[in-house]
């Protein structure tokens, strides 16, 4: 899989393709992060939930809603908001990296599988969804 870098990150847009962002892969503190700028915020998520994120939907096998929320903000069951921050998932909780900027993985991560030909993406105005691609 590709892995960009500072000096040549992805360009992707939110899945209701109102908002611009980027991303590119780095080491910080030892760790493999996905580092997503949006504006002038920064946020990190740890590098492993590509392939766990894809592999966790083809276990799913449908559409799954991605149910983008801040990090203290309740999530729906189902979605892959509440998976991402889940005891269940395969790192045992979040995967955002940054305390306090740790949720909204549903908004920044479907995009960039969909990039890299992982996932199928929805583009609605709101309750996008996503799905396992091979």
């Amino acid at each position: 899989m590709e892995k960009r870098k500072k000096d040549n990150p992805w360009k992707l847009k939110t899945p209701p393709l109102t908002s611009e962002y980027e991303m590119y892969i780095d080491i910080i503190n030892d760790r493999e992060v996905i580092v997503c700028t949006v504006g002038k915020t920064i946020l990190h998520y740890d590098y492993r939930i590509i392939n766990d994120l894809h592999n966790m939907l083809k276990e799913y096998g449908d559409w799954m809603l991605l149910g983008s929320k801040d990090e203290k903000v309740e999530t729906k069951e189902n979605t892959v908001e509440h998976w991402a921050r889940s005891s269940e998932n395969p790192i045992g909780g979040w995967y955002g990296l940054k305390k306090g900027l740790r949720g909204r993985v549903a908004m920044y991560l479907p995009p960039l599988l969909e990039e890299l030909g992982l996932a199928e993406v929805e583009h609605n105005k709101r309750n996008n969804r996503m799905r396992y691609k091979k």
